[in-house]
């Protein structure tokens, strides 16, 4: 019996993280410049006044953009393009819950840069190129092709 590699098999192939961490850098670099330019679209609604806390509005704009955007597709718009998406440790696609769950990691993460910094330094030197709210929820970025 042969076993089936694909993307949402349940056990994984080693091309399936084949320069993820890379791609995960490139989606992440697109999605923060992504939510930078809504951020400023949502400032007028601010009266402006957004420009005074705007880190705290790209924490919040960022927050919701991320877990509507992988709980609709296991990816953000930035990791599409780089054809890689999020799922759990089965292969499966994350759910909604399971989404919003990594989002609060990642925004926990972005918002104590310590843990960013161990975030990054273990999608680089894993295996899977998980990062900390990865190896906590038991989800990996794989390769779609």
């Amino acid at each position: 019996m042969s076993m089936n590699h694909s993307p949402r098999s349940t056990r994984f192939a080693p091309h399936q993280f084949a320069g993820v961490p890379f791609k995960r850098g490139l989606a992440w670099v697109f999605d923060v410049i992504l939510t930078a330019v809504l951020c400023a679209l949502v400032l007028p609604f601010t009266a402006f006044t957004g420009i005074f806390f705007f880190p705290f509005l790209m924490l919040v704009v960022g927050f919701i953009y991320r877990w509507f955007t992988i709980a609709g597709g296991s990816a953000t718009w930035g990791m599409r393009m780089m054809g890689i998406e999020l799922c759990d440790n089965d292969g499966a696609p994350l759910s909604s819950g399971l989404a919003l769950a990594h989002t609060f990691g990642y925004t926990i993460s972005v918002a104590l840069p310590p843990l960013q910094l161990i975030s990054v330094i273990l999608m680089l030197v894993t295996a899977r190129g998980q990062g900390l709210t990865d190896h906590v929820l038991g989800t990996t970025a794989i390769n779609l092709h």
